[in-house]
């Protein structure tokens, strides 16, 4: 295990865990089903985790779901900094990556050293969209929003 100087390892464990809770609070672009209100974005990232497990089945055999769960789960983290922003809008895109990879420098940096390098491997692995893993997740991530609407 690498030594962090800046806290104890459940400190920092736990300052991440309430960063990741302002999730929460960021609002998406994408109505509920019901269309009572706009799903946060915490709601999104555990509803793509429910997709996951239960179309595992659809995915190829070289898909890892574990990895797949685990790249979900944090692909949004981001947004507690830099917004939501919707695939269909009108963005500037190096504008919206460079605010991504600062937000990713500040939230994963909040972590030990080993699960700051570890978590922070896998968000990049799903924003390259690469293995087959990643692209499973990006495509549940793409799936889900016409879906609920």
């Amino acid at each position: 295990m690498v030594s962090d100087p800046a806290g104890t390892r459940l400190d920092r464990q736990i300052a991440f865990l309430n960063e990741a809770d302002k999730l929460k609070t960021t609002i998406r672009a994408t109505e509920l089903c019901d269309n009572s209100r706009y799903e946060n974005s915490a709601e999104h990232s555990w509803h793509l985790t429910l997709y996951a497990l239960v179309l595992a089945d659809q995915a190829g055999p070289d898909v890892d779901i574990n990895l797949v769960i685990k790249m979900l789960i944090l692909h949004d983290l981001v947004e507690i900094d830099a917004g939501d922003n919707p695939i269909f809008g009108d963005h500037d895109i190096a504008e919206m990556e460079a605010l991504e990879q600062a937000a990713a420098d500040r939230i994963f940096g909040l972590l030990p050293a080993d699960l700051r390098l570890e978590l922070r491997a896998i968000w990049e692995e799903f924003e390259a969209a690469e293995t087959p893993s990643a692209k499973f997740a990006k495509s549940l991530d793409r799936f889900q929003p016409p879906m609920q609407n």
